[in-house]
């Protein structure tokens, strides 16, 4: 009884129609059902079902509805039933519907849906949808050259900043719904002649396999559908740029955009992408490899460094000069706690202000950020209860993790270098060796979508041009795609030949 509930037809009764509707959307305040009489002398019974908010002004003359409402006042039933059958007016986006999930659904998505007594369809007739913020700046991905724009929380609005860039039919853009309750729209964004067929069928496949209330961010969708979701480290490329996500693209990858969402998920994700920044390919060669250069750098630093610290001081003291182990010494002097306690006091304390910065809405957060830090890192210091060395080290720490171009890459380190910090403290220089084995160990075994995670430093293809990792090759050698590009489509850059 449920299941011929949900595949109910549309009556070409109007008032079934109605009473339906009226029982489905009962105590839906937002959501109006407007009765009319249309035709020459009015003759004809319509209903139009829309929400409040996402289809306003409907009957001004400039809508595509209220085009269509005008024209029904001066035409016969006979005609209206032609108009309706056969869209004779050809305005925007209209489509015949059969069933009434269907006409919901669609009027849930932000459009009008039109009823007609004695006509067994409905018509859904699209508007301007819900409210949104519009194109937006990439805050979390500040760049000095390129393009300022970002996407915003309209799935439809961010495909059509990725359209703007890349205006080539072949660009494909397949929509799901994901979310048993929320019906959150899903694009799947690709390059039908560059993605491999394996990779777009095994995206299709995971993006079925679960069944859930609702889906409100790309992120939960990341979540339910990466390969080993117990590790720290993110398997899809976030982004909140179209030039990045086009880049990517053109690369032979996938790109998901969810409803509600500025950020796009791109898959499958590697090391090496994370640690770039869409102006590397804006900026000269020289200075991006040096950039790339410093990030891996920061890197390293960001994770080993507090446990690299604590491994010196406490069991290799004897690899310091002697001037550096006096100061060392002198400058702990009087600090109540043991030097392990010391750090993770402090480390904790920086994501303790890290943290404020962000939730303290407008600039009062950056000032938290700032003053806070020199705030308590020097009332630690004159209070004795941690010695300024310790302060420098937190501090280049942070500053590394907040090199790394992607947030949520960068929150793996941060989280590492707590590890690290153990290992360091109570094992020493083994420690950190046993470490980072283990965390290259880790890295190694990682894939995302078959893509092992350390390409392309352990998976080299023999033909591939170098500048792929951290050396970025002057865009003139960039003549072949990556692997994930099919392989005869991998050249991308070819030169033209003279004119004679």
């Amino acid at each position: 009884m449920k299941e011929a509930e949900n595949q109910r037809k549309i009556s070409a009764n109007l008032r079934e129609n109605e009473k339906y509707l009226r029982s489905r959307l009962e105590k839906c305040s937002d959501i109006l059902i407007r009765s009319m009489r249309l035709g020459e002398k009015q003759k004809v019974d319509c209903l139009m079902v829309y929400i409040e908010v996402a289809v306003s002004n409907m009957m001004l003359d400039d809508s595509a509805i209220g085009k269509m409402i005008n024209h029904f006042w001066e035409i016969s039933p006979e005609q209206i039933q032609e108009f309706i059958k056969n869209n004779s007016l050809g305005i925007a986006d209209v489509k015949k519907l059969t069933d009434m999930n269907e006409a919901l659904a669609a009027m849930l998505a932000g459009n009008a849906v039109f009823f007609i007594d004695g006509y067994d369809r409905a018509m859904k007739i699209s508007s301007k949808g819900y409210p949104s913020m519009g194109v937006m700046e990439a805050e979390s991905e500040k760049v000095l050259r390129g393009s300022r724009e970002g996407f915003s929380d309209s799935v439809k609005s961010n495909s059509a900043l990725v359209r703007k860039r890349l205006r080539d039919t072949r660009l494909k853009v397949e929509e799901y719904y994901t979310g048993v309750r929320t019906h959150t729209l899903t694009q799947v964004l690709y390059m039908e002649d560059l993605v491999h067929e394996e990779l777009l069928e095994q995206v299709k496949e995971r993006l079925g396999r679960f069944r859930i209330d609702g889906i409100l961010d790309s992120g939960m969708l990341e979540q339910l559908t990466e390969d080993v979701w117990y590790s720290p480290f993110p398997q899809y490329q976030t982004t909140q740029r179209p030039d990045r996500a086009v880049q990517e693209i053109l690369n032979g990858k996938v790109v998901i955009l969810c409803d509600n969402s500025p950020e796009a998920l791109i898959l499958p994700g590697n090391f090496n992408s994370f640690m770039e920044s869409s102006e590397d390919w804006y900026h000269r060669f020289e200075m991006a490899s040096f950039l790339r250069t410093l990030r891996y750098l920061a890197v390293i630093m960001a994770t080993v460094l507090p446990g690299l610290y604590l491994a010196v001081i406490r069991f290799h003291t004897q690899i310091l000069p002697s001037a550096l182990i006096l100061s060392l010494a002198q400058a702990r002097e009087g600090v109540p706690f043991s030097s392990v306690t010391e750090l993770i006091f402090l480390e904790l304390s920086f994501e303790l202000i890290r943290e404020a910065g962000v939730r303290v809405p407008g600039t009062l957060g950056n000032a938290i950020g700032i003053v806070g830090g020199l705030v308590i890192g020097q009332a630690a210091v004159e209070a004795n209860l941690v010695s300024p060395i310790v302060v420098m080290i937190v501090a280049l720490t942070a500053l590394g993790s907040m090199t790394v171009p992607n947030e949520e890459f960068a929150a793996a380190f941060r989280l590492l270098k707590y590890v690290f910090l153990i290992l360091g403290g109570y094992m020493g220089i083994y420690g950190i060796v046993l470490g980072v084995y283990l965390t290259i160990a880790h890295l190694a075994g990682l894939s995302s979508f078959g893509v092992p995670y350390l390409v392309p430093f352990i998976k080299k293809d023999p033909h591939e041009e170098k500048g792929e990792g951290i050396w970025r090759a002057p865009l003139r050698m960039r003549w072949r795609r990556p692997l994930y590009a099919r392989e005869e489509q991998r050249i991308r850059l070819k030169r033209k030949e003279p004119l004679s």
